[in-house]
């Protein structure tokens, strides 16, 4: 794949996955656990994210050619 290619594909990967556990930590705060039920889980997902944000500047922005 072109590099653009790979740039894209993983920016809509990533973006798709962030919504889908950043959407599920706020069911989780805002429903029958309340915030400090769901606290754990939150800082579970920042982490989460943070280490899928970074594999994505790994593999696809900062891999050489």
């Amino acid at each position: 794949m072109s590099r653009t290619t790979t740039i894209v594909v993983a920016f809509i990967g990533t973006a798709l996955m962030m919504t889908f556990i950043i959407g599920l930590s706020h069911s989780i705060s805002t429903g029958f656990a309340g915030f400090w039920g769901g606290f754990p889980f939150m800082v579970i997902a920042i982490i989460v994210i943070c280490m899928a944000l970074y594999d994505f500047w790994e593999d696809a922005i900062r891999k050489p050619e």
